[in-house]
């Protein structure tokens, strides 16, 4: 299996999974309103439902991004680059990229250890927050080696 085969077949599980992700999160939604509108009768806990939907959508969608190279950069200089300062660059940035997503791992999962210790939960489903911001944190994390691992094996830009 090589490196783009892998590439494409997490891209085909992220996008499966946002995909399902996104139909419940419009499911909550339609039900809240309808139920809100039509019967006076908004969805117990919606807005927790909502909340918590729209965070897995984003921390699912990271390694998604990463896979293709998707996050925000600026090139304003780096057109007149040549090919070998562009590999720099790349390289430059992947690392950068790892750096900050593994910063943001390790304060996720700093704070779902803090809100476990105090079992910190939703209002309204009990639902408790430690273990969902430690997934978000392992998500980031997974992320984080992802993109080390493209810049280290000096895996090509996505296209």
């Amino acid at each position: 299996m090589t490196l783009e085969n892998l590439r494409a077949g997490l891209r085909t599980v992220t996008a499966a999974l946002l995909g399902v992700l996104l139909i419940a999160l419009t499911a909550v939604t339609v039900v809240d309103v309808v139920g809100r509108y039509l019967f006076n009768s908004p969805l117990s806990g919606g807005t927790e439902l909502t909340e918590l939907l729209v965070m897995a959508v984003v921390f699912a969608g990271l390694p998604a991004i990463t896979l293709d190279d998707g996050h925000v950069t600026a090139d304003l200089f780096t057109q007149h680059f040549s090919p070998r300062g562009k590999d720099m660059q790349l390289f430059c940035a992947r690392i950068l990229s790892a750096a900050a997503l593994a910063l943001g791992a390790w304060q996720l999962w700093q704070h779902g250890l803090r809100l476990a210790g105090y079992n910190q939960t939703t209002l309204y489903l009990k639902i408790p927050m430690g273990p969902v911001a430690q997934f978000a944190a392992v998500i980031c994390a997974a992320s984080a080696v992802m993109v080390l691992a493209m810049a280290l094996l000096r895996v090509r830009r996505a296209d």
